[in-house]
């Protein structure tokens, strides 16, 4: 087995060593590049459907995403060297980034910036020689990254410069001269050209070329070249055009250089130095350039932009300028635009006596002094807009990065700032940060995930273990895994040095409904919010609990993964908890929890009506308004629903049952029981199980003690666990006595009778399910009881009686419109028929289901079915349709029920 490698510049395409793996078509190959472009990361599904599919997805889009995530899971397993892992909300390539050519390409850029001539125009050749053709070859024409052609353009730029350094003048007139023709308005290429000629003893040559992109720059855009090339072309009209690739600096004494120490090595952020550059080159070309470094505090803004700035210094030969704008500084308040302007204009070498007194005549001074130059400004810690807005030069010379908590869309609006929202590290560089300050060890992987991969709290871990040798990895891990002591843990000597005071300082400056809702959100349980929940733990429209949870993540306090879904770092969400429990009184928590139990049991009410009709007397209509839950027109938008809120439902079962809401526990877990039916999740469904009989028992609700007990007996059967749940139904049984609900009565009656029925007493089981189903005064419930029964006469060899009562159950599914349970009987008379030789019947009861299914996506089911149309086409002696349909029922089961998979595997093998 080779090493993996990915080439997403040209065809996309996986390598086995050199060897090419098939992946599959565009929407793989699509999934597979997005997921490349980021890893280490996580890609939200609702992203990877919008760029496979644009403002179009198909309905089955996510069941598509799904099955070629499976696809790549299994090639990559083969291969090795990489791994997709599922990370809500979507999913992460685990692989060395130098694996793929799109960050070998950026990293052979970074080495060749600081190297020399010949060596630089090496490692660049190398870089240009991994692109294979137009990027992102052969994948849907929705899915674009523009930012590979700008890393195409920016190694090509460079590797042009250290060629023209080491003379190579007739070598590039051949390699440039086309490029300029096809598109005169390229002026860096044009410029470079100019360059190449004009050392090659063909000045002539070179002020024509300049005249012909002024006439087409002119014709195009109405303008006159850029700044750059109108500077070459003095040079070449004065004959003094200097042999350097850029143009000559100020002397030495003159040049202009504020920029604070940076650190010694910076861990990962290759994709955000690559934006950098990229913006660099196009400073270069003549735009004017600004850039908005955001994040949350302590993500590391500040030590990115010095530590690139140190970098990128030389392409600034007019020095840099640097500036803290105290934005967030918890002992000053923010700097005015007057005090940062004298700053400037003194280091531009204004003396003292001659600084202006007014605002705008520093301004008008400050703009005149920089005009014309080349020059990096760095605004860092800014917290407006307008604090930034009178410091931006007005040279498109002159590159401006601004670094601040704040998203500051307004920049983006008014002066087409560029924005990139800085996130935490990948875990490989995390870890590599720790060890620059405290060396290896065995923990710092666990380090690093308490740690939340943040750099602020990674450098406290690293420091803290490097001050005291005698405290080892193991003792911090300690420290640190207990939640409630883990940012005292992350705290320095200087109490404002910490992750909480960061945090802190972030909090203190919000406006006052937008912290209040920032306090309500700590003490909702769960890793995610939404608009509609924060509206009724507070009590506001939906419209306004969005409103205000976007601005906390213009704040970069939380963030927003996809639409309406809002994610807190994990040690922010920390930070919450601490501090509602400071600043909210225990009744405000107490009624923000309760308000959360009430919200997930009405939607997750709602949500398991969507998906089928229900059983229990249960129901929550008009504890919230309509216009306060979230639309869910369907079964599909009830899946979803289920499956995105599924963490938080558990946390919130936590939660309640720890205040001691146990009437509330019971009632959410029966309600949430229903999704059981679209994705069995052993471990978890017996928590929800236990934790519900449990909290049952302790709110002494007999009906609720025995539906709870039925919905863990069902469990039980699902799974095919031992005892098949008959405790609990035997113990239901007995509840149910003193209980006047016939509904009840019924259902009891069901799973006893299925339970007795899984363990091989079938007569029993005949009688108590037939008594169900004679009994029911509820036609659903009698449906249940007739396929039930259909089952146990399968099992006792009375194949005629099982089909005539599965029949009748699917006689009441289709009138009752119970889409989920129709394919269920329709997959049981499938299977009764293929029992019964009659194989036509089998393939056109399960043909008919598997239909159903797919237009539901019930997928689970859809499992199931394939299954047993794999058994049937292998009766009729379709060998190879049998091993399609077994192929597809493993795809689907390694997504929804690792469990089955062996199983079906093996009738696979037997077909090979």
């Amino acid at each position: 087995m080779g090493e993996s490698r990915f080439q997403l510049l040209g065809p996309v395409q996986l390598f086995d060593g050199d060897e090419p793996v098939p992946i599959g078509g565009p929407g793989v190959r699509g999934l597979l590049a997005l997921l490349a472009l980021k890893p280490g990361k996580v890609v939200a599904l609702d992203e990877i459907i919008d760029a496979l599919w644009g403002h179009d997805p198909p309905a089955t889009a996510r069941t598509i995403v799904h099955g070629n995530v499976s696809h790549l899971r299994r090639i990559l397993r083969d291969v090795g060297g990489a791994s997709i892992l599922t990370t809500p909300p979507g999913y992460r390539l685990e692989v060395e980034p130098d694996r793929i050519d799109v960050h070998r390409a950026r990293t052979l850029l970074d080495q060749a910036s600081v190297a020399a001539p010949e060596t630089a125009a090496a490692l660049l050749a190398e870089a240009l020689a991994l692109w294979q053709g137009p990027a992102l070859g052969g994948v849907p024409d929705s899915l674009r990254a523009p930012e590979l052609e700008d890393l195409r353009l920016a190694v090509h730029g460079a590797r042009v410069d250290a060629d023209l350094d080491l003379g190579r003048h007739a070598e590039l007139i051949v390699e440039l001269s086309p490029i300029v023709r096809a598109d005169p308005l390229a002026e860096r290429t044009a410029g470079q050209l100019m360059r190449a000629l004009y050392h090659a003893g063909r000045r002539g040559d070179a002020l024509e070329l300049y005249r012909t992109v002024s006439r087409a720059t002119l014709h195009t855009l109405g303008v006159e070249p850029g700044a750059e090339l109108r500077w070459l072309h003095e040079r070449v009209l004065n004959d003094d055009l200097p042999a350097k690739a850029l143009a000559p600096a100020e002397e030495p004494a003159k040049a202009i250089s504020q920029l604070p120490a940076a650190v010694p090595s910076l861990a990962g952020r290759d994709g955000e130095l690559a934006w950098l550059d990229s913006l660099v080159t196009r400073a270069e070309a003549g735009e004017t350039t600004i850039a908005v470094v955001t994040g949350t505090a302590g993500v590391g803004k500040s030590s990115l932009v010095v530590w690139w700035a140190h970098r990128v210094a030389p392409r600034f030969p007019d020095g840099v300028l640097f500036a803290s704008l105290r934005g967030f500084d918890p002992h000053h308040p923010p700097l005015e635009p007057a005090e940062l302007l004298t700053q400037f204009l003194l280091g531009l070498g204004v003396e003292t006596a001659q600084v202006p007194e007014r605002l705008h005549e520093r301004v008008a001074l400050y703009r005149s002094l920089i005009a014309g130059r080349r020059m990096l400004v760095l605004l860092d810690d800014a917290r407006t807009a307008e604090q930034v807005r009178p410091l931006l030069p007005p040279s498109a010379r002159t590159m401006t990065v601004v670094t601040s908590r704040s998203r500051l869309d307004g920049l983006a609006v008014s002066n087409a700032a560029k924005q990139r929202v800085l996130g935490t590290l990948a875990p490989e560089d995390a870890v590599r940060l720790i060890e620059e300050l405290a060396g290896p060890a065995g923990h710092n992987h666990t380090l690093a995930r308490l740690c939340g991969y943040l750099p602020l709290a990674l450098r406290i871990a690293g420091a803290r273990l490097s001050a005291s040798p005698q405290r080892t990895a193991e003792e911090l891990v300690d420290e640190l895994g207990n939640e409630r002591t883990r940012l005292a843990g992350l705290q320095v000597d200087g109490a404002d040095d910490g992750v909480r005071a960061a945090f802190d300082v972030s909090f203190r400056g919000l406006p006052g409904e937008v912290a209040e809702t920032f306090l309500q959100l700590g003490a909702v349980p769960g890793v995610m919010v939404g608009p509609h929940l924060m509206a009724a733990v507070g009590q506001i429209p939906v419209t306004e609990a969005r409103r205000r949870l976007r601005a906390l993540a213009a704040h970069n306090l939380i963030a927003e993964t996809a639409r309406d879904v809002f994610v807190p770092h994990d040690l922010v969400w920390l930070y919450l908890r601490e501090l509602a429990e400071q600043e909210l009184g225990e009744k405000d928590r107490d009624e923000a929890l309760g308000w959360t139990v009430r919200y997930y049991q009405a939607v997750a009410d709602r949500a398991r009506r969507r998906l089928g009709r229900v059983a229990d007397p249960l129901d929550f209509t008009g504890v919230l308004a309509d216009e306060a839950m979230p639309p869910l027109p369907g079964s599909a938008e009830a899946q979803d629903w289920f499956a995105a809120e599924w963490p938080n439902l558990l946390a919130v079962l936590d939660a309640a049952y720890t205040a001691g809401r146990h009437d509330d526990v019971w009632r959410l877990a029966r309600v949430a029981h229903a999704y059981r039916v679209v994705c069995p999740l052993l471990d978890e469904w017996t928590r929800m199980a236990d934790l519900g009989v449990a909290a049952a028992e302790a709110a002494a609700d007999v009906a609720g003690q025995c539906w709870l007990r039925l919905a863990r007996c069902e469990i039980a059967l699902t799974f095919e666990l031992p005892g098949a749940g008959l405790t609990d139904a035997e113990r239901a049984l007995e509840l149910s006595a003193g209980v006047p609900d016939a509904r009840l009565v019924t259902s009891v009656d069901l799973h006893l009778g299925r339970a007795l029925s899984r363990l091989g007493t079938h007569e029993k089981a005949i009688d108590r399910l037939t008594k169900a189903a004679e009994e029911a005064g509820d036609v659903f419930l009698r449906g249940q009881a007739l396929s039930s029964c259909a089952q146990a006469e399968k099992r006792a060899g009375r194949l005629p009686d099982a089909i005539a009562h599965q029949l009748e159950g699917l006689h009441i599914d289709r009138e009752l419109g119970d889409d989920d349970r129709v394919v269920v009987s329709l997959d049981k008379l499938a299977e009764l028929s293929l029992r019964a030789g009659d194989l036509t019947a089998a393939e056109r009861y399960v043909w008919e289901a598997i239909d159903l299914a797919i237009s539901r996506e019930f997928v689970a089911r859809e499992g199931a079915l394939r299954l047993t149309l794999g058994r049937v086409l292998r009766a009729r002696g379709d060998i190879d349709g049998s091993r399609e349909q077994l192929a597809l029922s493993v795809r689907i089961y390694e997504r929804v029920h690792p469990k089955l998979v062996g199983e079906v595997r093996a009738e696979l093998a037997e077909l090979q």
